[in-house]
């Protein structure tokens, strides 16, 4: 059937027509008109709902109402958002493609096919018998179907012959093909039923349906088997086998700390353990079973082992160098055992330093105690006398020369101690220079010879040698005694005070003029090193002509004209000022600018020393 153009183009005209009203209107023109347009009465649960179409609705978007219902049911919304659920599984989001409204108030929104409905989309998927139950069994009328009990127990409680004994999980035993067909898996409890464990019935161990707390003890059901009649303790599994209960698996090498060696293996096992295992601890040291055998009395203490073994009581195996902390070298391998251990009963442990059985050697053929109790440092086993001491572990390591001489020299008695280290205390006839470059004459000799001198007066010391210094002895600077460091003055007056032809009236500061090439090539460059630029006649007369008096450091002579012209030149008597360049030039004190007379005004000073 095909509709004419016609009624085409009309209707289009009113749908247009109604949308242009529709926009137009305000909010309550728009309400009444999606009032007057509305299909139908929505359900009695959205009632309250139903006078704002925009709690379900978003105008000109479709898509935006399952977001609008997801905002009000909160339960589903969970669902989507987790994937869990009947709703969390569906792929089609699209609400009203099942729940459909404005039907009525008494209309159902959800319209289920039981039959053809796939369990599978559910967290309850229905395995074994649970597919031929009626959904009424689980789901009960008036309740959602999401509200269906899921625990076992909740439908099975009156099947529970264990009275909620072993809690709700019945899927650890029971599965969904019967409720009698149990496949309980024993291996993951703490005891898995192994070898002739496995065969046995539930109610030997079980008694009366009890599952919970069931001893695990071997004693509980072997009690009658135990030949041991308790003395060995309950844990019986230490030398019982669950397949052979006759053949003692213990071995008393790997499974105590306690190894049975030559003797030990043949004893029976009630000669040691004599009271009830594992309620008395068994002592494992020597006395606790020999102690009416040791000769010692106990003098020696409990470890028996250091001497005796198990192959015999009488015989010994005691290593000196292995089994103590003082191992027997040299000299000390022959000597007797009295020698050191003084008691018979070896109770006194002896000394372990050299000092407590050589005191007397020191005393009267050595040191005398002065080097103290390490005679060890020097000593050593092969005998008393031959010494071999590392003088390089000592604050003097013997280098060049010095590795040659003999202890002697140095040390005069027999301390040691009292040998001093610097060098003059042994070289203080060879110092040529009478001390007077110090005691550290390792700065400048080597040990390997004394006249091999290296002193590099460039690197070591605050002064450099250049040209003239560097050729000049050194006794010509250093000319007193000095104590430990070189304190030697540096400036130039220190050495040079007899050549200053100035007698210090232009300061301390040689430099200034003088070089290290020569002292009499002087060369002062007033223009540039003052603040007084020479030029006319000042360039021609000498520099005792202005400095006069003495300086110390730098010079504080006054730059203006009356400091050197103002009372021999000056032939108005200051009444013109301080600043005589006004009229006067440098090139001749008689000459005379043609210009203006200066009023008469008070001395003035001209701090910067130029010249008009």
């Amino acid at each position: 059937m095909s509709w004419p153009s016609t009624f085409i183009r009309t209707f289009a005209s009113v749908v247009a027509a109604f949308v242009a009203l529709v926009v137009a209107a305000g909010s309550a023109g728009a309400q009444n008109i999606e009032s007057a347009i509305m299909p139908g009465r929505v359900i009695q649960g959205h009632a309250k709902l139903e006078t704002q179409c925009s709690n379900c609705h978003v105008r000109l978007d479709r898509q935006a109402q399952p977001r609008l219902c997801l905002d009000c049911h909160k339960d589903v919304a969970a669902d989507v958002r987790d994937g869990s659920g009947h709703h969390g599984r569906l792929k089609d989001r699209e609400c009203r493609r099942c729940h459909t409204e404005h039907k009525g108030r008494e209309a159902r929104t959800v319209i289920l096919n039981e039959r053809s409905f796939d369990h599978t989309q559910t967290d309850f998927a229905l395995h074994g018998k649970h597919g031929a139950v009626v959904c009424a069994s689980c789901h009960r009328a008036g309740s959602k179907h999401r509200a269906a009990p899921s625990q076992c127990i909740d439908c099975h409680r009156k099947d529970d012959k264990h009275n909620g004994g072993l809690g709700a999980k019945c899927a650890g035993c029971h599965n969904a093909t019967g409720w009698k067909d149990t496949r309980f898996d024993h291996a993951g409890t703490r005891f898995p039923l192994l070898l002739r464990h496995a065969p046995v019935k539930c109610a030997d161990c079980h008694v009366n349906q009890k599952y919970v707390n069931t001893p695990k003890d071997c004693l509980s059901c072997h009690r009658k088997d135990d030949a041991h009649k308790s003395h060995f303790g309950a844990r019986c599994e230490s030398c019982h086998e669950p397949d052979k209960w006759k053949a003692p698996s213990f071995r008393h090498d790997t499974d105590t700390r306690f190894l049975l060696r030559d003797k030990h293996r043949t004893v029976k096992c009630d000669s040691c353990h004599r009271k009830p295992l594992y309620q008395a601890k068994l002592a494992v040291n020597c006395l606790s079973c020999h102690r009416k055998d040791d000769p010692h009395k106990g003098s020696l203490g409990e470890k028996c082992e250091s001497c005796h073994h198990e192959r015999g009581w009488k015989t010994s195996n005691f290593d000196h160098d292995r089994d103590s902390h003082f191992a027997l070298r040299g000299k000390h391998r022959t000597a007797k055992c009295d020698s050191c251990h003084k008691d018979s009963g070896f109770r006194e442990k002896p000394p372990a330093l050299c000092n407590g059985c050589h005191e007397r050697d020191d005393r009267e053929k050595g040191h005398r105690g002065q080097l103290g109790i390490q005679c060890s440092d020097c000593h050593n086993e092969r005998g008393w006398r031959e010494t071999g001491f590392d003088h390089a572990r000592s604050r003097f390591p013997l280098r060049g020369r010095h590795a040659d001489a003999k202890c002697k020299q140095c040390h005069q008695t027999l301390a040691f101690k009292d040998a001093k280290s610097d060098c003059l205390s042994c070289h203080a006839a060879d110092d040529r220079h009478k001390q007077g470059l110090g005691p550290r004459c390792d700065n400048c000799h080597e040990a390997s010879a004394w006249k091999k001198t290296g002193f590099d007066h460039n690197q070591r010391s605050h002064f450099k040698l250049n040209d003239a210094h560097a050729r000049a002895a050194c006794q010509a600077c250093h000319n007193a005694p000095v104590t430990e460091k070189i304190v030697l003055a540096a400036e130039c007056a220190s050495c040079h005070a007899r050549d200053d032809y100035h007698k210090q009236r232009l300061g301390p500061r040689c430099a200034d003029c003088h070089d290290a090439r020569g002292w009499k090539g002087a060369k002062f460059d007033h223009n540039q090193k003052s603040r007084f630029k020479l030029d006319g006649a000042h360039m021609k007369i000498g520099c005792q002509s202005c400095h006069t008096a003495p300086v110390t450091d730098r010079f504080t002579l006054g730059t203006d004209c009356v400091t050197c012209h103002g009372k021999k030149d000056d032939v108005h008597f200051g009444s013109y000022g301080a600043q005589c360049e006004r009229c006067h030039v440098p090139d001749n004190w008689r000459k005379i600018l043609k210009r203006d007379p200066p009023q008469s005004q008070a001395p003035t000073s001209n701090s910067s020393g130029r010249r008009p």
